[in-house]
Parts: C-alpha cells; structure tokens; sequence
C-alpha cells in the first residue's frame, strides 16, 4: 500500500511540463516532415537525412549526463526554462541554414537545449506524486510526445504550403517555447523525495553512476530502451519520406497520415495504457512490465504485416501500423514509472540522464542511421536488379521500404527486454525502500518507521 503524499500543487505544474514536452517534441519532429524538400534543395542522400537526426540525438544524449546530474542538486525549474529558451531560439535559427551543414550545426544547440528537460522533469513528477499515481501521471506528461507530433505532422505541411518555403515552420516554432519558458521559472518545487511514504535523507551520494547501474532492473530497461528508441527514431524520421515515394503521397498527406500512425495512437496508448498500466501494477509488482512486454510483441506483429502491403494498401497500411505503433507507447508508461520504484529520489534524475544518454545514444541515434544505410543499399541493389544505370525515385522508394522491416525486428527485441525486467523488478524495488527505510532513523526529526 502506497502512503506517499501528493503535492498540492502537482497538477498544475503536470500540465505546464506537459506543454514544454509537448513543444519538445514538436521542435524536434519538425526536420522529419521537410526531409523530402530538405534532399532536393541539397541534393542529400537518405545516409545524409540520418546523419541530420543523429546530430541532434549525439548531443542531447551527451549533454543529458551532467545536465541530469545537476538536476539532483541545482533548481530543476531554472534549468528547465533555460534549455526551453535556448532550444527554441535554436529551432528557429534552423529556419536560416543555407547548407547541409549549416543546417547540421544548428541542430547540435537544439540537442543541448532539449536535453535539459527529460531528466529534470521526471524527477519533479517523482517528487509530486506518489508512486501509485505515477504511470498516470507519467502518462499525461508523456502525452506531449504524441500531441506534440500530432501538432507538427498535421500544421507543418499547411505551413509549408501557406508561406510556400520549408524554412516557415522552423521561425513558427521557437515561439511557443520562449513563452513557456517565462512560466516554467515561477513553478514551486517540491522538496525532494516529498511524495516518499518513507522520509529521506538529502546528503551528497558518492559515485552516483556506479550506485544506479548496480540495480540490476536498470540494465534490462536501458536494453528495452535501446531497442524502443531505434523503432521509434527510425520511425519518425523516415514514415513522411516513405509514404511519399512507396505510397505517393504528397507531402501534407504524408503528413497528416504520419501523425495519425505516430500521433493520434499516443493519445490513447498513454492515457488508457497508463491507467491500466497502474491497475496491472497494483495487483501485482510485475504485471506493468509485463503488460508492456505482450504489448510490444503485438506492436512488432502489426508493424511487420503491415510492411508487407503493397503500394495501394495505403488504408489497411495505415491502420495495422497505427495499432502496432498504439501498443508501442505501453513502452512509456510501463518503463518510466519502473525507474522511479527502483531508484531512490536523491538518484531519480540522475538515473534518467543515464537511461536517456544510452536510450538516445545507441538507439535514438543508430535508428535513423541504420534505417538511412539501408535504404541507401537496398535502393541500389534495386536498381542493379534492374539492369539500370541511374538512380531513380522509384528505386529510392523500394530501398526506403525494405529499410523500415527494422522497425518489427527492434520492437520484439524491446518486448524480450522488457521481460526480463519484470523478473528482477520486485527484488530491486525492494531493494530501493529497504534502503530508505534503514537510512531514515538516521534523519534529524525524523520518526523511525513502523
């Protein structure tokens, strides 16, 4: 039974972090949607497309570690309004790149801006809510993800098409960020470990890497995190290139039809997959992680049929995708609110910054990448199959297809991680309250536990 205190101000601070996570994603998603022009203004391949997604994940994934850190130390409100202003003005700078590379290095100070805000906003939610509320809680503030890519994938293509340049939606952009930013610096932290039913100490922890990689739990779950992220950036970055040259969509179609695979699915897959996430947790320690793990295997299935559609099945595509892509987001409220019961308060940030750099670093980073790769090769190895001497869009739409059957591959890889964390979870987040429930006599005016 969880006794752990809400904060009264919690759900109004949850619906600020929500619209920053929003924008976050909405920022970030941008490049993906304008990829198609972006290649013919520069004349890109689809290995230079993934190389534009993984300069900004390298860098948000780096930056994180000590920008986590200092979240378990510093004013998280002031490090999240900082990074939501520079992201922002980063974002817009975009919109001024005249060159691949250019383009490139504004995306580095969008990385660094960003990465300040995940680690830092996970471990207020710790710290508002109770660990029973904390998959719902988890679950509106990652609905920004979805929202957030809703928002870009159905206005973005409209933006375009209005101002009749792909540099638009970028100005557009950085200013929703820098109003929020002013709101984010006036947020009333609660103290740390405040929604704790075990009081805590706040003293330094030394080798606090160390410490959060000896929880066992954590290794199973930066594996599902690897795998999840490759999907999912792989995914995002590359469905609006290849619904418009396998399916032949014109960009605001592709558009709005990404959003609706990747967008409108989060919707519901965070709010009814948290709410249930919370009740399979709360009739047994493993069951969030394990309702996460058989939501995954469904997801890889869907995913993977609907690859094999041909090039007029757009509707079914869509539909088969979308359900795959609806379970995947079990990965969030499953994942999320596990980190939190199995590391400590004065660690949580930390812990997240460590989970966000490998998640993005090795799986965020790799899925474009890859993705790109192979749909470089695979093009090519059509258009050598066909005797052909020249490169067309017609062998660049099969190569972009044949790529994305990684997708399927990498969400059964997440749901096997996701198992066998479940396996560990209950002794490790044991573990975690013990710990706290031995340190706490050793607290000033703190009461012994009964």
């Amino acid at each position: 039974m969880d006794n752990g205190k809400q904060a009264e101000n919690a759900w109004r601070v949850l619906i600020l972090l929500f619209l920053a996570n929003l924008f976050n994603f909405f920022d970030r998603t941008v490049p993906a949607i304008l990829l198609e022009p972006i290649r013919h203004e520069w004349s890109l391949s689809d290995f230079q497309l993934g190389i534009i997604a993984v300069a900004f994940t390298v860098v948000y994934a780096i930056a994180g570690l000590p920008l986590g850190r200092l979240a378990d130390s510093a004013s998280r409100k002031n490090i999240m309004g900082w990074g939501l202003a520079v992201w922002s003005i980063f974002t817009g700078l975009n919109g001024l790149a005249w060159s691949f590379w250019s383009f490139l290095a504004v995306r580095v100070g969008v990385g660094i801006g960003e990465a300040s805000y995940a680690p830092a906003a996970n471990a207020l939610i710790g710290d508002l809510f109770p660990s029973s509320k904390r998959s719902r809680a988890i679950g509106i503030f990652m609905l920004g993800l979805p929202l957030g890519l809703i928002l870009a994938f159905f206005t973005v293509g409209a933006m375009v098409k209005a101002f009749g340049s792909w540099r638009a939606p970028f100005f557009i952009a950085m200013v929703p960020g820098l109003v929020l930013a002013v709101f984010m610096f006036l947020i009333k932290e609660p103290a740390r470990g405040a929604a704790e039913e075990t009081q805590i100490s706040l003293a330094p922890i030394d080798q606090p890497i160390r410490k959060v990689m000896r929880i066992r739990t954590m290794w199973w779950i930066i594996l599902a995190g690897i795998a999840s992220n490759f999907a999912a950036y792989g995914t995002n970055t590359f469905m609006v290139p290849m619904l418009q040259r396998y399916f032949g969509l014109p960009l605001e179609q592709a558009a709005v039809t990404t959003g609706i695979i990747v967008g409108v699915t989060g919707l519901i897959g965070l709010t009814l997959g948290g709410w249930i996430a919370d009740k399979m947790h709360q009739k047994s320690e493993q069951g969030r992680l394990m309702f996460g793990a058989l939501g995954l295997v469904i997801a890889a299935l869907a995913t993977w049929y609907a690859l094999t559609l041909g090039s007029t099945q757009i509707g079914l595509f869509t539909a088969l995708f979308s359900i795959g892509w609806l379970l995947q987001y079990n990965y969030y409220t499953c994942v999320y609110p596990a980190i939190q019961d199995i590391v400590e308060p004065r660690l949580r940030a930390t812990a997240m910054a460590v989970f966000f750099a490998v998640f993005y670093l090795l799986g965020g980073a790799f899925g474009p990448l890859v993705v790109g790769l192979l749909s470089d090769h695979y093009a090519s190895a059509a258009m050598v199959a066909a005797g052909a001497t020249q490169m067309t869009e017609q062998f660049k739409a099969a190569g972009l297809h044949n790529a994305m059957f990684v997708v399927p591959v990498s969400l059964l890889l997440t749901a096997i991680a996701m198992f066998f964390a479940a396996r560990t979870f209950v002794a490790d987040a044991r573990a975690m309250k013990q710990g706290m429930i031995a340190r706490a006599p050793a607290i000033v005016g703190a009461p012994r536990p009964a």
